[in-house]
């Protein structure tokens, strides 16, 4: 094949893989459909293993990449994701499956769950056909004495399967790609769009003659604190010299496009990251955009085209990710996210938080571009082979050092 139907049949599976994942049931704690497709996708690939913690974690990997790695004394790099997304929990079966009680775990405002609709989901028949039901009651979270929000739901028709460890989701169609405005719209893209841009570009690293040792730690339990990363950094589940790239999909806002590209997140609410992994991958960027030869200290013009690859570089401050975590445990660590719309299924979100804003509230799904979700497999696939050799921040100070000290001779 030529180059160019190489790429359009990469670009086919990237979407089905993207397509596919974004359209399961999870929930934190109750990530197993998941884990389950996980396993299967590594289980069809000769040279790849699964190590899981004692958390549950998954980090994938090649041995032949670990062993020349390890003769080398080099850390990985590493992908993270979770594969956790806002939903219900059922705790309490009532009327034969008419009816049930559940905790949702995650954030996500208030008015979207006044009669807010959901659908039940098994975790363990295969064969349970879902059921559609309704909220009838919900409480507030109220930490610590009562951390998660409680819901009360009547069915549209009884669920006789239906057991406390199940969970709801979300009433919302299935994953789907607009031809009109390369749109995906999907019930969760947050974070399973990330974690299957993370397993095209390990795959796509898998093609080359001696892969680089790319590992990709899959986490848990990342809605109510990045509980599953800080277990892998208690656990010592990250391999020590390891460079960590988490994967995120993040709030977008006026600043933060969709459609402008992958995002380097160099900080969230929390924390910053950690600035050097965080300018080589921009640097990664740079050279894809083919803007690395751009004179050191050149800003770029407001609205300038990106020819081919198109990224940003943003603080994204409206949420919290398993970056300042790695980075708290003394990681060298950063963020790459995509742009996000109907954050957590909010839709209409900037309305819904307005002072005096009243009433029931819709859910809607997530919403990228296809475009980012292509660019961010491009950039994971780049900064496996390209990341080792991005030049330090003090190399790119000392050549503008070097350039322009001049002017400290002018008084």
């Amino acid at each position: 094949m030529t180059e160019d139907q190489n790429r359009s049949a990469d670009e086919r599976r990237w979407q089905e893989r993207l397509l596919e994942l974004t359209s399961l049931p999870t929930a934190t704690g109750r990530e197993k459909r998941i884990i389950e497709w996980v396993r299967r996708w590594a289980g069809e690939r000769e040279d790849v293993e699964i190590v899981t913690d004692d958390a549950g974690n998954l980090l994938l990997q090649r041995p032949g990449s670990t062993r020349r790695a390890a003769v080398e004394n080099a850390g990985p790099i590493l992908f993270t994701g979770h594969l956790d997304h806002p939903a219900f929990v059922i705790d309490e079966v009532r009327d034969d499956g008419a009816a049930a009680k559940a905790r949702f775990l995650g954030g996500v405002r208030e008015p979207y769950f006044i009669e807010g609709r959901v659908t039940a989901h098994s975790m363990n028949d295969d064969r349970a056909v879902p059921v559609g039901g309704v909220i009838t009651n919900h409480t507030e979270a109220d930490p610590p004495a009562r951390l998660f929000r409680e819901c009360e739901f009547a069915f549209d028709e009884p669920a006789p399967w239906l057991r406390a460890g199940d969970i709801a989701v979300w009433e919302l169609p299935e994953s789907s790609v607009s031809l009109e405005d390369g749109l995906v719209r999907a019930r969760v893209c947050d974070d399973l769009a990330a974690v299957a841009a993370a397993l095209c570009a390990f795959d796509k690293l898998g093609e080359l003659e001696s892969p680089p040792d790319v590992r990709v730690l899959l986490t848990l339990a990342e809605e109510v604190g990045f509980i599953g990363a800080i277990a892998a950094c208690r656990q010592g589940t990250i391999p020590p010299g390891s460079r960590v790239i988490a994967l995120e999909n993040s709030r977008s806002f006026a600043d933060s496009p969709i459609g402008a590209g992958p995002i380097v997140r160099v900080g969230d609410r929390m924390t910053t990251f950690s600035p050097t992994l965080t300018a080589a991958v921009a640097k990664v960027c740079e050279q894809l955009a083919g803007t690395a030869d751009r004179p050191v200290g050149t800003p770029v013009r407001a609205g300038e085209e990106q020819p081919g690859f198109r990224w940003q570089r943003k603080l994204m401050p409206g949420g919290a990710c398993e970056a300042t975590a790695y980075c708290a445990w003394g990681h060298e660590a950063t963020c790459v996210c995509l742009p996000l719309g109907n954050y957590h299924n909010m839709a209409d979100l900037d309305e819904v938080e307005k002072t005096g804003f009243e009433g029931a509230a819709k859910v809607g799904p997530e919403i990228i571009a296809l475009a980012d979700y292509l660019g961010l497999v491009d950039l994971l696939v780049a900064c496996g082979t390209r990341l080792g050799a991005t030049e330090p921040m003090t190399t790119r100070l000392e050549k503008l050092y070097d350039e322009r000290a001049f002017v400290l001779n002018q008084l």
